[in-house]
């Protein structure tokens, strides 16, 4: 072993240790300072110092503790040093019930209830006074603990443009003051769903990149799971939030047979469901019933789908006919043509190709589907299976043309040919 090996092994644990506590490192931070990019910054200062101690002095056996403490004296320093720090204790006092505030009531207020903390994280890097790209970016930069070169890589784009939002999306949490808390119980139902969004955002790239020579990216499906589960854990009675999970547990369950030996993809009727993931499947089921339980929303719907999918032995045991039913459903109570479109694919499948291209027919005008891959891909196979193959050809070459990840391009000119 060169003397090298022990630091690069003393380096992978502390990112391993970052990845795992940041969150709750920048949780427990962002509530006393009231400010996210600071509480980021007492947090990295942490991470700096555990770089420059912890390859002489080795791992701490619970380093967890150890950049909690001192990120917390950090802090504390700092609130001391700032010509508010007076108002600054009045205020803790306040929110922690206490006549005086001091260094006590300090590192009580960062090990109070870490759920809570988290929750209030995720809240507020999903505000919907950011942008959609700034919430995806500073949802996995804070609690996912990603570089903005990871960040960058997963969304093919440039490292700057990442670092830009991130930066932008933390001026604008400060410039419009919002506030590091829970959302009021008449805001919830909306902020949550600004979050379910993020998340499920997140997944679906890693499902299905939108473009880049890779079909699938893994890792940012792992994210987004870990994130629901985090959120599941911490709101275990919102339906929604256990329908996302049910959701992405089943569908990440399909990831070993998606692609070939090249990295290929492999759709859902032509993969062998016996390379699926079980336990995925047998955790989104219980998620699943769990949220039914709760009431029906769309990503229940979604997950309620799903799990069709996932009880079926073989594409031909498929009960088609309830996904119709339940992309009706899902249809009436969160209209879209995206949603729409998979309804023809089931109708097609349920009832026949041609009952499936009526509804693809009249989604043909729709001005939201006008770049959209998939619904040129969705009717070339409808014609394909009703024998009109120059009319399916055509269909095929646009798809191909409007796709912008390679492997989904060569998957539609494979179909052409």
């Amino acid at each position: 072993m060169t003397a090298t090996d022990p630091l690069r092994a003393t380096q992978r644990a502390i990112e391993a240790v970052w990845r795992i506590e940041s969150a709750r490192l920048i949780a427990g931070l962002a509530r006393i300072v009231h400010d996210v990019g600071l509480a980021e910054e007492l947090a990295q200062d942490a991470l700096v110092v555990a770089l420059e101690q912890w390859p002489k002095t080795g791992v701490p056996e619970n380093p967890a503790p150890w950049l909690m403490a001192t990120a917390k004296h950090r802090a504390i320093d700092l609130l001391r040093r700032r010509s508010t720090y007076e108002r600054k204790l009045e205020e803790l006092g306040r929110e922690l019930s206490v006549q005086q505030a001091a260094e006590p009531d300090l590192d009580a207020a960062l090990d109070d209830h870490i759920g809570d903390d988290l929750l209030r994280l995720i809240f507020t890097a999903c505000h919907p006074v950011l942008t959609t790209e700034a919430r995806v970016a500073l949802t996995l930069r804070l609690l996912g603990g990603l570089t903005t070169d990871e960040i960058a890589r997963a969304f093919l784009v440039s490292e700057p443009t990442v670092a830009q939002r991130i930066v932008r999306a933390k001026r604008t949490l400060a410039s419009k003051r919002v506030p590091f808390e829970m959302p009021a119980p008449e805001e919830l139902a909306g902020r949550l769903s600004s979050v379910l969004e993020v998340i499920y955002l997140i997944f679906n790239e890693g499902y299905s990149a939108t473009a880049g020579d890779d079909w699938m990216r893994p890792a940012l499906c792992e994210e987004a799971l870990r994130l629901g589960r985090i959120l599941s854990g911490l709101m275990p009675d919102e339906a929604e939030v256990q329908g996302l999970v049910a959701l992405m547990e089943i569908q990440a369950s399909r990831m070993p047979a998606r692609t070939g030996p090249s990295g290929e993809p492999i759709l859902l009727l032509d993969q062998d469901r016996r390379r699926w993931d079980r336990l995925l499947i047998g955790r989104g089921l219980q998620a699943l019933e769990r949220a039914e339980s709760l009431g029906v929303g769309p990503y229940t719907l979604q997950a309620a789908i799903a799990a069709c999918h996932a009880r079926a032995l073989s594409s031909e045991d498929t009960d088609w006919a309830r996904i119709a039913a339940l992309y009706q459903v899902l249809a009436h109570i969160s209209p879209s043509p995206v949603v729409e479109l998979n309804r023809a694919v089931a109708v097609g499948m349920a009832f026949g190709p041609a009952k499936g291209l009526e509804v693809v027919d009249a989604l043909r005008s729709e001005r939201a589907l006008e770049g959209y891959a998939h619904l040129p891909a969705v009717r070339g196979d409808l014609l394909a299976k009703l024998g009109r193959l120059d009319e399916a050809r055509q269909e095929f070459e646009r798809a191909a043309s409007l796709t912008r990840n390679e492997r989904e391009r060569s998957l539609f000119l494979e179909r052409l040919t």
